[in-house]
């Protein structure tokens, strides 16, 4: 299937044939089955994007800020968030689900709402709207970092150019370590151009699989063990080391 940014490669897709031991099910994750309908035509409107540029995004490394990190959260320090903030935000949205159209979450609204909405549509083609019902686990991502304002995350809609952001930022790897963005391939394919999904890292589990939360795996969050073979490589936001 030949992807555009509203189709196969926009974030969120599971090809068949990904290598996925799940925590949550034992057959592996797929992604809504509004990727099908998509690829189908339902958003034909939308003009089909350009290559990713290789040169840098110009995307300000620091996020919008969020609102409403509980005191809970801060746990009543000084508010310099870290991996383990991300991961335990992240871990919060366990069970959210999109609607029966393929939207509704929570991430989707707030991604429609912000500047990086615009600046897709223009880089991209369609408009603000139609991310409303798009594939949403790199919404899901761009939120985390966005609500608690981690610096180096970035945002996007679209996983392709947000690890090429990554890259050209120098902040990209293959060390999978906590709080780091995820980007997989179900190929096996190392490219960034192959890039069908994206997660962000629990843990490493020194056997060949890493502990995940994803958005939009099955249309919901959820946690998964990813073999390491469909990992393309991984983003590193700026989180602070100081757990106190």
């Amino acid at each position: 299937m030949q992807a555009t940014k509203f189709g196969g490669a926009l974030a969120g897709v599971a090809a068949a044939g990904a290598t996925a031991i799940s925590l949550i099910a034992a057959a592996p994750a797929h992604s809504s089955q509004k990727v099908n309908a998509i690829s189908a035509g339902a958003l034909a409107v939308v003009p089909r994007a350009a290559a990713p540029s290789k040169a840098p995004h110009p995307v300000a490394q620091v996020p919008l800020p969020g609102k409403g990190i509980t005191n809970a959260l801060k746990g009543g320090r000084a508010w310099t968030p870290t991996a383990a903030d991300a991961l335990k935000l992240a871990s919060a949205q366990v069970g959210v689900t999109e609607d029966s159209l393929g939207g509704g979450t929570k991430f989707q609204k707030w991604f429609v709402s912000s500047p990086w909405a615009e600046r897709g549509v223009k880089r991209d083609g369609g408009k603000v709207s139609d991310y409303a019902n798009a594939n949403w686990c790199d919404m899901f991502v761009s939120w985390i970092g966005a609500q608690l304002g981690v610096k180096g995350m970035g945002a996007d809609a679209f996983t392709r150019t947000h690890a090429q952001w990554f890259k050209d930022q120098g902040r990209w790897g293959q060390n999978a370590t906590p709080g780091a963005v995820v980007f997989f391939s179900w190929s096996g394919s190392k490219s960034i151009d192959s890039i069908d999904h994206v997660g962000m890292v629990m843990k490493d589990n020194h056997n060949g699989t890493i502990q995940t939360i994803e958005g939009n795996t099955d249309n919901a969050v959820k946690i998964r063990t990813r073999d390491v073979s469909s990992v393309v490589g991984y983003g590193y936001p700026e989180y602070s080391s100081d757990n106190a």
